[in-house]
C-alpha cells in the first residue's frame, strides 16, 4: 500500500510541474519498478540466508537434519521404514537434499525463487498500463476554471 502512495505522490509532483504524459508515466513506472525491486531484492537475500544458514547445519548437524527430513515425509503418511530410506537416498544426492530440504522447510524452490529484474519489469509494465487510462483521461480534459 505504502508503494501506491508513494508512487502517487510522486506522479502528483511531476504532473504538478507540467510535465508531458510521458515524463508522467515514465516517474511512475520507474518509482514502481525500483519499489519491487528492493522488495524482492530484499526477500533474495533472506533465501540466500536460510539456505547458507541450511548449508551449515547440513555440514554439522547431518543426522539431525537426517531426521527432520524423514520427519517431513513421514508427516506425509509415508511409512517410518520409508522414510528414512526417501531421506537417506534425498541426502545422498546433492547437499541439499536435491532440494526437498529447502523446498519442505523454507518453500523454497526453482519456481518461486525471488527474481528481482523480472518484477521490476512487470511492476513497472502494469503500472505503465494501468495508469495509461487515468493518464490519457487527465491530459484529454481540459482544465476547469471557476
Amino acid at each position: 500500500m505504502s508503494n501506491y502512495v508513494s508512487t502517487a505522490s510522486l506522479v502528483v509532483g511531476v504532473a504538478a510541474v507540467h510535465s508531458k504524459a510521458s515524463d508522467i508515466l515514465v516517474a511512475g513506472a520507474m518509482s514502481m519498478a525500483s519499489g519491487a525491486y528492493v522488495s524482492v531484492t530484499s526477500q533474495s537475500d533472506t533465501e540466500r540466508a536460510d539456505l547458507d544458514l541450511e548449508r551449515r547445519e547440513l555440514a554439522t548437524e547431518s543426522n539431525s537434519e537426517h531426521n527432520e527430513l524423514a520427519a517431513k515425509y513421514d508427516s506425509r503418511w509415508v511409512e517410518p521404514s520409508l522414510t528414512r530410506q526417501v531421506a537417506e537416498q534425498l541426502m545422498a544426492q546433492d547437499t541439499l537434499a536435491a532440494h526437498a530440504h529447502t523446498r519442505d522447510e523454507f518453500e523454497i524452490s526453482d519456481m518461486t525463487t525471488a527474481r528481482t529484474v523480472q518484477a521490476a519489469l512487470v511492476s513497472a509494465g502494469t503500472f505503465a498500463i494501468g495508469a495509461s487510462l487515468p493518464l490519457v483521461t487527465v491530459v484529454a480534459i481540459p482544465p476547469i476554471s471557476f
